[in-house]
């Protein structure tokens, strides 16, 4: 598999992104721990910390990969539903309660079926980032948590150094250990993100009305949580729904 240059369309960009993550999948976590120092493990633990939920509560993970977010969540007392196209993801995916091949774009729950979501560096490699979040607000209760992570554009004082980091060094990591194309894409696929206020604002305008932004590791990650307005007439805590949609 070969990534387009430049960035692939939005006609081709689900395919090509779903080829990519088979492909990538027996060292995707190494190779984040590697780009990130092992910081990418706090970073986690952090947004699982952010959705403040009780213990035994349920969170779908959407892309959840070989399942980091999943084993974090797990540790923090959460039953897990880990969601991702990539097959070859969901082979090597441990630590959820239950694995579901699914694009997150039309994820087959129903309506208020789930307490929280989290994500992990996915947003970028969505064909919709609106339509990805309002999926989000449909499936969640009112009164369920939102912790979305993702790339954020580098701040003026390291944006030389985190742009040498991720144009020049994580691509040769990637030929090292895992695929060359694929980790110069992934640093790249950050043009398809909207800025901060603007990505904070689609997630407000879906239904999580007090969306903030939390910037980790000296701003080269953000981390979007929020809660879950109750629909009209509609009671927080209520899983009252659309009947479940082909599961």
């Amino acid at each position: 598999m070969t990534t387009p240059s430049p960035l692939p369309a939005s006609e081709e960009k689900a395919r090509v992104v779903e080829a990519m993550f088979d492909k990538i999948a027996p060292r995707y976590d190494l190779m984040n721990h590697l780009m990130t120092g092992g910081l990418d493990l706090l970073w986690r633990r952090r947004a699982v910390r952010e959705l403040r939920l009780p213990r035994g509560a349920t969170v779908a993970d959407l892309a959840c990969g070989p399942g980091e977010f999943c084993r974090e969540l797990h540790r923090q007392g959460y039953r897990t539903i880990g969601v991702d196209s990539s097959a070859g993801m969901l082979a090597r995916a441990r630590g959820a309660d239950e694995l579901v091949r699914a694009d997150i774009l039309d994820l087959p729950f129903a309506a208020a079926s789930v307490d929280g979501v989290t994500s992990g560096f996915a947003l970028r490699n969505v064909v919709d980032i609106p339509r990805c979040a309002a999926e989000m607000a449909r499936v969640v209760r009112p009164g369920g948590r939102l912790a979305v992570m993702d790339l954020a554009e580098p701040r003026p004082a390291t944006r030389w150094l985190q742009s040498t980091w991720v144009e020049r060094v994580v691509p040769r990591l990637g030929a090292l250990l895992s695929d060359a194309e694929a980790y110069r894409y992934l640093p790249a696929s950050t043009a398809y993100l909207p800025d901060g206020p603007a990505l904070v604002g689609i997630f407000r305008e879906a239904g999580f009305s007090d969306t903030r932004r939390i910037l980790l590791g000296f701003g080269a990650v953000q981390l979007l949580v929020g809660t879950r307005v109750p629909a009209a007439g509609q009671a927080p805590g209520s899983r009252a729904g659309l009947e479940a949609r082909g599961r």
